[in-house]
């Protein structure tokens, strides 16, 4: 599985959703797109898998690798 990383810890929060969306969208069915953020990203878990048909929601996994750094994967059908 091909995978493209975002790291998201810099980015400032009005930001992070539309360049989450825009990078999940070029994405190839059966790549994942990995971000690295500071706080677990339940919500956008949530709207994925509420709006994006193409979202895996059952192979989504997220790890918290520090108090301030989650790892999630979030694939795409």
């Amino acid at each position: 599985m091909t995978t493209e990383t975002l790291d998201l810890r810099d980015v400032p929060p009005a930001q992070r959703h539309p360049k989450i969306f825009d990078a999940f969208d070029a994405l190839d069915s059966g790549e994942a797109l990995t971000l690295i953020n500071d706080h677990e990203p339940k919500p956008l878990f949530y709207q994925l898998r509420a709006e994006v048909e193409s979202f895996d929601a059952e192979n989504y996994e997220v790890d918290r690798v520090a108090d301030d750094e989650f790892v999630a994967t979030l694939p795409k059908k």
